[in-house]
């Protein structure tokens, strides 16, 4: 059962909360769940370019993006690697990005940023760290030890690391697999955190998933993840045209 269920939607609802939380009545259910959807991707896959002409994502290692909502506002937490990234300038980025979101959604916005401690013990961002890597051709099995060592440097239980594509370039797709440590995938009390990530690289897509175990839930010894950085949005409210 442990390689079938996602570790993420297994315990939701037991010790993980909701990434969505709000209520809504059935004609706007649908409605509100396509917003959701279109702020992540708007904040996950926003582009910058650099002086040399070179796209990279505007607000990078973001893990993940929980969404609360009020009748006429939405507040976002976004958990991120690099927290003072986003809130450099007096929390100037943050505010743009309050303003963008305000236009293309129609709503009052609220953001607040809560940073990773370690990026390491992370599996989405070890997932897309892997994925950048292998997007510059390194060598995948290369990668896959290294983002194991450093996990287990940083406390972590166990790490699962699965790749599956044309990996190293070759005419047929295969599926590499590499396990350090434990990943009781079963066991609900386990602080299983899963990642998933698709690299688009010159042959092809690579599909990337982590599992790391960082342990049981209530342990005495589990650091907190987040430390909160809060940037007020405007109060002036926003009427959807």
């Amino acid at each position: 059962m442990g390689q079938k269920v996602n570790p993420t939607g297994y315990r939701t609802g037991v010790f993980l909360g909701w990434k969505s939380r709000w209520y809504a009545s059935k004609k706007e259910f649908s409605e509100l769940l396509v917003e959701d959807q279109k702020i992540r991707k708007f904040i996950k896959t926003r582009k910058a370019t650099t002086k040399d002409n070179h796209e990279v994502n505007m607000y990078p290692m973001i893990s993940k993006i929980e969404i609360e909502r009020t009748r006429d506002a939405v507040k976002l937490i976004i958990f991120s690697g690099r927290a003072r990234d986003l809130t450099r300038n007096e929390g100037k980025v943050i505010t743009e990005l309050t303003e963008d979101l305000q236009n293309l959604i129609g709503r009052r916005f609220t953001i607040e940023v809560r940073e990773i401690r370690s990026s390491h013990k992370d599996a989405q961002l070890v997932a897309e760290d892997i994925g950048d890597q292998l997007v510059k051709r390194a060598s995948f099995r290369r990668v896959m030890k290294r983002s194991m060592e450093d996990a287990m440097k940083d406390g972590a239980k166990g790490i699962k690391i699965q790749l599956s594509g044309r990996l190293g370039g070759a005419e047929m797709s295969r599926t590499e697999t590499s396990i350090q440590g434990s990943i009781p995938l079963s066991t609900l009390r386990a602080n299983i955190d899963y990642g998933f990530y698709e690299a688009k690289i010159a042959q092809g897509h690579i599909g990337i998933q982590v599992w790391i175990n960082n342990g049981e839930y209530g342990d005495k010894d589990e650091a907190a993840e987040a430390d909160v950085k809060t940037s007020r949005g405007p109060r002036k409210s926003y009427k959807r045209g």
